[in-house]
């Protein structure tokens, strides 16, 4: 080939190139892009004598200090499953925090449920307990989070567990939330564990109190912020559990065992608050769901979770967790008092046409457009003041602009 026809050729094989770069560019901004976060197996995390597997969830983003939500399925789940259905992605992507799954083995246990019944296991520093405080301690070192806002969340076994660690390792976390789980202490063994489940057993106030002091003989506080989820026609795990976590937690934190107060929420649930009004100031919490078998309550017609075994469509248990624990995506501190701002009134004109323009949204998304203010937690429409129930991004309500500035709450307009 002669040199005329080889300079022919190279500007035609740089075109040729751009436009292959370029169509690859093109089809690579196209391409649906990988999220981040993603539940990860975390291969070795330290000490782990309970023989236990750890995944985590990171969101994208997440800040220095963020909390951690330490997690423990049901038997015969694992940590795929409960990540996928629970509800817990979506909480901890809008709150802004951290989850940290133990996960049971059939090596350790033949229907993967976790060995709250043995007392090599949930002893301080012993077994899967202390298994579970290496995870604790690996992922807040490794991810940068905050040590003192560390929280758990199980069902049933989970769930037991959920005591069984509040119990043992009361420095190590800030609260806990027991689901259809059973108090501390209630088995030594697992025959003695199906007496505890049902029927359940009776123990006054101190006995089961006793039982969580027993494991840390002189500590003195503070003791981790419960709440106890149990549905009313749970026949696998006895409702008697629920009010028995109740005793046992409102013993140790020395408040009386009759509510402050109480709340009606969505999904037939009456949530009872122990010494104090409501669910940022209540040590202890009881949420009970009427109707309710064994399961995680969860809300997927609001995002929150998905259904399925063990997995039932009522409320989301979830958020209103993450919400007594101050978790719900709140990008502040909560006002002490009342807003600087409020409604003066109805609006001195009437509207003078029909309904103007009807939004369906969270709480705080209301608040944060301006269609709704905060008082203590509790959201409220702006100029007609329709209590909307909580402040957080898990209660969806329908807001109506009557009028410019006036909003009223109008279940179902849209």
């Amino acid at each position: 080939m002669d040199s005329a026809a080889r300079r022919a050729r190279v500007p035609l094989a740089l075109a040729l190139a751009t436009v292959l770069v370029t169509t690859a560019a093109l089809l690579a901004a196209l391409a649906p892009r990988a999220h981040a976060a993603v539940l990860t197996p975390v291969a070795s995390f330290g000490t782990n004598p309970g023989n236990l597997s750890l995944y985590t969830y990171v969101p994208d983003g997440l800040p220095a200090n963020a909390p951690l939500v330490v997690l423990f399925h049901g038997c015969a789940q694992d940590a795929a499953a409960y990540h996928r259905n629970s509800g817990w992605a979506q909480a901890a992507d809008a709150g802004g925090f951290a989850l940290a799954y133990a996960e049971q083995k059939t090596a350790n246990n033949a229907t993967r449920c976790f060995n709250w019944f043995e007392p090599g296991d949930v002893a301080r520093d012993s077994g899967e307990t202390r298994s579970v405080r290496s995870m604790v301690e690996h992922t807040v070192s490794a991810h940068g989070l905050d040590a003192d806002r560390v929280y758990a969340s199980g069902l049933s076994a989970g769930g037991a567990m959920v005591s069984e660690v509040l119990s043992a390792h009361p420095d190590l976390f800030a609260g806990g939330a027991v689901v259809a789980g059973v108090p501390a202490g209630c088995a030594t063994g697992m025959l003695d564990a199906f007496t505890c489940m049902n029927p359940g057993r009776t123990q006054t106030p101190e006995q089961w109190g006793d039982r969580v002091r027993a494991k840390n003989p002189g500590w003195t506080g503070p003791w981790p912020r419960v709440a106890v989820w149990h549905g009313t026609s749970d026949t696998t795990v006895a409702p008697a559990n629920g009010t028995g976590s109740v005793r046992q937690w409102t013993d140790v934190h020395g408040v009386p065992g009759s509510p402050t107060a109480t709340e009606s929420l969505p999904g037939s649930t009456t949530a009872s608050y122990f010494g104090g009004p409501d669910a940022a100031s209540a040590p202890v919490a009881h949420y009970t769901v009427s109707g309710l078998g064994h399961g995680t309550p969860v809300d997927p017609s609001s995002g929150c979770g998905t259904a399925g075994a063990y997995f039932l469509a009522s409320v989301c248990s979830t958020g209103y967790t993450a919400q007594f624990w101050g978790l719900d995506g709140d990008p502040g501190p909560q006002p002490t008092g009342e807003p600087t701002e409020e409604p003066t009134g109805e609006p001195t004109e009437e509207p003078t046409e029909g309904p103007g323009e009807c939004v369906r949204a969270s709480n705080y998304s209301h608040v944060q457009a301006g269609r709704a203010v905060h008082r203590s937690g509790q959201a409220y429409a702006l100029g007609s003041d329709d209590a909307l129930g909580l402040w957080n991004v898990f209660v969806t309500t329908s807001l109506t602009e009557t009028s410019p500035g006036h909003w009223e709450n109008t279940p179902g307009a849209c």
